[in-house]
C-alpha cells in the first residue's frame, strides 16, 4: 500500500538525502498498489517514483543511475533502447555490452521527439553537478595525497574495530567463552582458514568463489588470528576433525560458514526452507563429530543473511553470529578471547525460529528478537531450542 511504501520502504531515503547522498540506483523491483488499484510498474520506468517522488517531493538533486541492464525490464524496452526509462528520470544508464547501440538509439529518440531535450539537459546537469561537488573539475584524482598508498585504503585497524563491534553472541552456556590463554584449543571447519568465506561475494570478484587466501593483500583468517594470539603451540587445526581425539583439548572452536555468493547464484528462493544445515550438511556433521565429548564447543557462524540454525546452536555450548567479518579475523579473535573486549553487537533484525521463517513478517516464528545479544558482562543460560520438523517446501506464512 501507499502507506507501507512511505513508512517502511522509503524510510531510509529521508535521512540519506538529507545527509547529502549524491547517487541513487533504480532497482529491478516493481510496485503494484493493489488496494488502491494503481500499478506503478517497473521502477526503471516509473516517472511517478523516480521524478515525482524522489526528485521533486524528496528534493533529491543528485543523479539516478540504472541497475545492470535494468532498462530492458521495462515493457517495450530493450538493453539498447528505452525512452521511457530516460523520461521516467534515469540520468545515467548502465548498459555494459550495448552502450554503442544505446547512444545511437537515444540520439534518434531525441531527434524524433520521443525524449525531450529538456530531459537530456536535466540529466547532464545532474551528472555534472555530482562531479563538480566531488571536486573532479578542480583536481585530478591522481593528485590526491593518498594516491598510490595502499595503507590509505586498507584501514585495517578500523575494520578490526568494526568486526569487534558487530559480531553478536547468541549463546554462552557455562562460560564456554572466553577462550583462555595457555589452554589447548582445537579449531575445525574449512571456513576457519578461508578469507573467501569470511568476506563473501562481491569481494575481489563478483561471486567471490574464485578467490584464494593468496589473492588478499592484507588480513588474517580466524585460524591465523587465533594462532597469533594464543601461540602456535596451543592451536591445533583440523579441517574435518577426522581421527582427532577431542578430549585432548580444553575447548573446540568450530567455524561454520556459507561459501561465497552474490546475487542470483546464492539465492534461496521461496518456497525453499532457510535452514542452514540443509545447504551445508557437512557443517552439521562436523558439529556432531566434536559435540558431546565433554569438551566445550564454541561455534562461529559466517553468513550473509539470517539463517535458521537451532540444530547447530543446540550442539554448541557457545554460538557467535559473526556475519561476514571480511579480512580482519583478528577482530573476531579479540572478542573470543575476552581481555579488554566484550561482545557489544546486537541483532539488527529478528533471527528466525523455524526453517520457513525470516522472522520479519507477521505470523512467523522468531527465535531471537531484534536487539538481542549477550556479553560477558550480561550472561544468560540457554535451554535446548525447539526443533520443529523441516518441510521440503514452505507454505506462505511459514
Amino acid at each position: 500500500t501507499r502507506a507501507e511504501m512511505i513508512n517502511r520502504h522509503a524510510a531510509g531515503y529521508y535521512s540519506a538525502i538529507e545527509a547529502g547522498v549524491q547517487t541513487v540506483m533504480a532497482s529491478y523491483s516493481s510496485w503494484d498498489d493493489v488496494a488502491a488499484g494503481h500499478d506503478y510498474g517497473k521502477m526503471h520506468g516509473s516517472r511517478e517514483m523516480l521524478t515525482d517522488v524522489l526528485k521533486d517531493r524528496l528534493g533529491f538533486d543528485g543523479l539516478v543511475v540504472s541497475d545492470w541492464n535494468g532498462i530492458e525490464q521495462v515493457p517495450g524496452c530493450a538493453k539498447a533502447e528505452c525512452a521511457q526509462a530516460i523520461n521516467a528520470g534515469i540520468d545515467m544508464v548502465m548498459v555494459p555490452e550495448d552502450w554503442k547501440a544505446f547512444i545511437g538509439n537515444t540520439i534518434a529518440d531525441v531527434e524524433a521527439g520521443r525524449i525531450p531535450m529538456s530531459r537530456i539537459d536535466d540529466a547532464v546537469t545532474r551528472i555534472l553537478r555530482v562531479k563538480m561537488r566531488s571536486g573532479l573539475f578542480e583536481h585530478a584524482p591522481s593528485e590526491s595525497r593518498y594516491n598510490g598508498r595502499a595503507e590509505a585504503v586498507a584501514a585495517a585497524d578500523l575494520a578490526r574495530e568494526a568486526v569487534r563491534k558487530s559480531v553478536v553472541l547468541l549463546k554462552n552456556n557455562e562460560s564456554a567463552l572466553p577462550l583462555v590463554p595457555g589452554e589447548k584449543i582445537l579449531v575445525v571447519g574449512d571456513s576457519a582458514d578461508s578469507l573467501s568465506n569470511q568476506t563473501g561475494g562481491w569481494s575481489l570478484t563478483w561471486q567471490g568463489t574464485e578467490n584464494t587466501n593468496a589473492d588478499f593483500a592484507t588480513g588474517a583468517t580466524l585460524l591465523q588470528a587465533l594462532t597469533a594470539q594464543f601461540g602456535a603451540e596451543n592451536i591445533v587445526y583440523s579441517r574435518d576433525a577426522v581421527g582427532v581425539d577431542v578430549t585432548r583439548f580444553a575447548k573446540v572452536v568450530v567455524v561454520l560458514g556459507e561459501t561465497p555468493y552474490a546475487e542470483y547464484h546464492g539465492d534461496v528462493r521461496f518456497p525453499a526452507p532457510v535452514q542452514y544445515s540443509h545447504r551445508r550438511p557437512n557443517d552439521l556433521a562436523l558439529l556432531h563429530a566434536v559435540s558431546g565429548k565433554g569438551v566445550p564447543v564454541v561455534s562461529v557462524l559466517y553468513s550473509g543473511r539470517p539463517a535458521y540454525v537451532n540444530d547447530l546452536i543446540n550442539l554448541s555450548d557457545a554460538f557467535v553470529a559473526a556475519f561476514l567479518p571480511g579480512t580482519e579475523g583478528a577482530g573476531l579473535a579479540d572478542v573470543l578471547s575476552g581481555g579488554p573486549y566484550d561482545f557489544t553487537g546486537r541483532l539488527s533484525f529478528a533471527w528466525p525460529g523455524s526453517a520457513c521463517s525470516t522472522g520479519e513478517h507477521e505470523g512467523e516464528v522468531v527465535q531471537f528478537a531484534r536487539g538481542y545479544g549477550l556479553s560477558y558482562a550480561r550472561p544468560s543460560h540457554m535451554n535446548p531450542l525447539p526443533l520443529p520438523p523441516t518441510p521440503n517446501v514452505c507454505d506462505p506464512i511459514g
